[in-house]
């Protein structure tokens, strides 16, 4: 996929923790209204490029570009009102306040009537409709992370990075909330995913990336990706 055609585009980044780099080198693209998947073996950097990518860590090396905009380091809200939204994996739910609280607090970068955006999310995740006035720490696992997703899409994002949106939680639950991955990527938004159940998701990607150690392994369309036997062996199982 080339630089001209992505939303979201990095080029040789580096991140890591104090002088200790995870991610080294590594390149990557994200197209509006598709699903990009990074996936890998534990410990391959995965998550650590997402927070390099939402301004979370600091990139020592490369730059990333939002809709050809140098965004390289900006602090997390600066590209948050440049449109990049990030899910992060735990703590992505304010537990104390209200489900409109959490909400509301996803649209306060924006100016304007909140209604329609909030009538727009509940449509798309009508459990939350139903508990708009309940404190978040009463959902389930999966109806928080639903809430997380939801408030991700109050700033009206063109991207959107996921940080393990299905980890931990029941198989039927996970169904559902991929089933709304899979919505906000129709909608239009580039939707990047870092997601442990590797099947699933690259069957599901327009585009996926493989890193392994901390750089990238392969990159492809998603079910081709599949069709590789020592990626499936490797990282998958027969």
């Amino acid at each position: 996929m080339s630089a001209e055609q992505a939303v979201l585009a990095a080029d040789g980044l580096t991140v890591g923790y104090g002088m200790a780099p995870v991610v080294r080198g590594v390149t990557i693209r994200a197209r509006a209204g598709q699903l990009t998947a990074i996936v890998g073996p534990n410990g391959a950097g995965k998550s650590t490029l997402l927070k390099g990518l939402a301004g979370v860590l600091r990139c020592t090396e490369g730059r990333t570009f939002l809709g050809g905009q140098e965004i390289t380091n900006l602090a997390p809200e600066q590209l948050i009102r440049l449109g990049l939204g990030y899910v992060p994996q735990v703590s992505n739910v304010f537990p104390s306040l209200t489900v409109r609280e959490n909400l509301e607090l996803g649209f306060y970068i924006r100016r304007g009537d909140i209604k329609p955006d909030l009538d727009r999310v509940c449509q798309l995740f009508p459990d939350l409709s139903e508990a708009l006035r309940r404190p978040a720490r009463t959902l389930s696992g999966g109806q928080r992370m639903m809430l997380a997703l939801a408030r991700g899409l109050m700033i009206n994002p063109t991207v959107l990075l996921l940080d393990e949106p299905t980890a931990g939680l029941a198989p039927l639950v996970v169904d559902l909330v991929w089933q709304h991955v899979l919505a906000i990527r129709e909608s239009g938004v580039a939707v990047l995913v870092v997601e442990q159940n590797t099947r699933r998701s690259l069957r599901d990607a327009d585009w996926g990336y493989v890193m392994t150690n901390g750089s990238n392994h392969l990159e492809g369309p998603g079910p081709e990706l599949l069709e590789n036997r020592d990626l499936v062996r490797l990282y998958i199982g027969e």
